[in-house]
């Protein structure tokens, strides 16, 4: 059972990308097959093996070419497009809609210890990991498990199709906000009063005048924006009658999958310069916000409620199950983005720092969007002169596109701002799109580089059009009712079971030592204690705390008075599990395959990672 990634000492045994062999020499070095590096580390495990055979290994026959040779891979023109990429995807909408609400709903101040232990001890860990492993083995999530533990491929097949289903409703939330946007350049903002033709007698506006009776059946002039314009929910009766599609949304959607294919199309070499925009320029929305924000009226009432600490909240276990959750679907681990992204990176790039910074500024930016969000709640409750508890009720898309545009319809300067707010709602969305996308083209691209390298503009070209053709149903007038049933189904427990998986593949069947000389040969440095123990056992049990609370714990589904049927639970459970199935599925076709005994089939497999052959 040999550690890191088995290194050559015979040189007609190395082999480039690609498949050309090498013609053998007096000499040779130490020759890592995996990355045709030197190997630096002393302690490498499969050289000393080779070391100890003597060089046997040159008397191995050398294995036919895999085919003609393919392009070089693309690599990041400079760092600092790959830290924004990666922070791009791991800062989204998540951040802005979630995070804030999760925090006051879980005790304030005392949320942020079970987030930080959740952070450090689950997902920064695993952040780390999956950036190591894209980086050491420059290849995406399908083609990376031959070299890790080749039963395990279907993790990459299941990944790519989870990203597949985010990318049919996550961008038609941003095409929402390209609406809003859009609606935004106007000298009075469409949902200010109650005087449009969408507006109900229900319609009741606490702003511009004192004597506002709010009773249970009163609407806002935001929300009825929303849920009558924007979505036209009204025309739908449910999943059982979503209506047609609203061409509005139609082009909004045509557009934002136009900027993300000519974003994509040739790869990092241009996602890397767009993300220069995409990326930074939220941070600075988010800072003109929260100057905004901290001179309403108010304001402070907002921050006080969201800092509060509640000590008591500690001891209750849904406080530490929502702190797991935020913190893994805030960094993104499992989703093959961070494989990917980190294939394109130079050998010793130093991906353990790249981890540390890149998680860091996620969090931040978590907390950061706390203080935009609750002052200006805190403002409303102030207007409305009502508690901010009162105001601080929704979460998801309707935080972002009815309770803020609303507090923003009543400031001075409210045209500016919503158009400032909602360009980095857009962009916001654009970043994880690519990487969501990049993950997916980059899996696919790898397993069939002879066939699709050369066509990478025809294949994301393809792609793309799946993406617009499965967002069709969430563009129709019970599209938001679709949008949250993929939003609840299509990632939840299936990429949680999916991380899981990848983490005892590496941990315990690739090996946690051989992984830790990965690490080293790449580094200079191997992983400490602290890393390892995570790896091998509290990040997997961090995850199967999740998994497990999820499935115990499952409220009704609803949205606005609408809800759920039964049979779309079991719709959405069937789309959840389509994704994971893989995983067994392609465990079963390649043992059944496999001539021999699964000892044999094992030692095969440890063969081929030692590098006596190749694949």
């Amino acid at each position: 059972m040999g550690s890191s990634a088995g290194c050559l000492t015979a040189p007609r045994l190395s082999r480039r990308r690609g498949g050309e062999a090498q013609a053998a020499g007096p000499s040779p070095p130490r020759i890592c097959h995996q990355r045709e590096k030197s190997c630096p580390s002393p302690t490498c495990s499969a050289c000393r093996l080779q070391d100890r055979r003597g060089g046997r290994m040159a008397e191995q026959p050398s294995p036919a070419p895999l085919g003609p040779p393919t392009r070089p891979r693309d690599k990041w023109s400079k760092k600092m497009d790959f830290l924004l990429s990666i922070i791009g995807f791991a800062v989204d909408l998540g951040n802005v809609w979630r995070f804030p609400y999760i925090c006051y709903q879980n005790g304030g101040g005392a949320f942020l210890i079970p987030y930080t232990l959740m952070a450090v001890f689950g997902g920064v860990p695993l952040f780390y990991m999956e950036l190591a492993l894209g980086q050491f083995h420059g290849t995406g999530a399908i083609p990376i498990w031959k070299r890790i533990c080749p039963i395990f491929k279907g993790v990459g097949f299941a990944i790519c199709i989870i990203g597949l289903y985010v990318s049919f409703y996550y961008n038609t939330i941003i095409a929402w906000a390209l609406y809003y946007f859009y609606s935004s350049f106007s000298g009075t903002l469409p949902w200010t009063s109650c005087d449009n033709p969408w507006n109900t007698p229900s319609c009741t506006s606490y702003f511009g005048g004192s004597n506002v009776t709010w009773t249970n059946s009163s609407r806002s002039p935001a929300e009825e924006f929303y849920t009558r314009k924007v979505l036209e929910i009204q025309k739908s009766g449910g999943l059982y009658d979503v209506g047609g599609i609203r061409w509005q949304l139609l082009l909004c959607l045509f557009l934002i999958f136009t900027v993300v294919y000519f974003s994509l199309w040739k790869g990092v070499k241009t996602s890397g310069k767009v993300v220069w925009v995409t990326a930074t320029l939220p941070y600075v929305v988010l800072l003109v916000l929260l100057v905004r924000g901290a001179t309403l009226p108010g304001a402070w009432r907002g921050v006080v409620f969201y800092l509060r600490p509640d000590w008591g909240k500690l001891l209750s276990t849904a406080v530490w199950v929502d702190a797991a959750a935020q913190i893994f679907f805030s960094l993104g681990p499992g989703f093959g983005v961070l494989l990917a992204l980190a294939s394109y990176n130079p050998f010793h790039n130093n991906c353990y720092r790249d981890a540390l910074v890149t998680s860091a500024v996620n969090c931040l930016t978590s907390f950061l969007s706390g203080f935009v969000i609750f002052t200006v709640l805190g403002y409303m409750a102030e207007m409305r002169d009502v508690e901010v508890e009162d105001v601080a009720k929704d979460k998801g898309p309707s935080l972002l596109f009815i309770t803020y545009p609303e507090a923003i319809a009543n400031m001075v300067g409210s045209t500016f701002f919503a158009i400032m707010f909602f360009l980095m709602v857009i962009t916001l969305g654009l970043d994880s799109t690519f990487g969501g996308l990049e993950a997916v083209i980059t899996a696919v691209m790898d397993e069939y580089p002879h066939v699709l390298a050369p066509r990478r503009e025809l294949f994301v070209l393809g792609l793309i059009a799946v993406c617009f053709l499965g967002s069709l149903t969430t563009l129709t007038y019970g599209g938001a009712y679709v949008v949250k049933l993929l939003e609840e189904f299509g990632a939840g427990c299936s990429i949680l079971a999916v991380v899981l998986l990848e983490a005892i593949a590496v941990s315990w069947f690739y090996g946690i030592q051989r992984f830790s000389n990965d690490v080293e040969a790449m580094l200079g440095f191997a992983p400490g204690m602290f890393w390892k123990v995570c790896w091998v056992a509290i990040s997997p049990a961090f995850l199967a705390f999740i998994i497990a609370s999820s499935l115990l714990e499952q409220p009704p589904l609803a949205l606005f008075d609408y809800q759920y049927p039964a049979w779309s639970i079991s719709v959405g459970s069937l789309v959840g599990a389509s994704s994971f199935v893989c995983i067994p599925f392609y465990m079963v076709c390649k043992l059944a395959g496999t001539p021999g005994s699964l000892k044999q089939v094992r030692l095969i497999g440890d063969l081929r990672r030692e590098g006596v052959w190749m694949y």
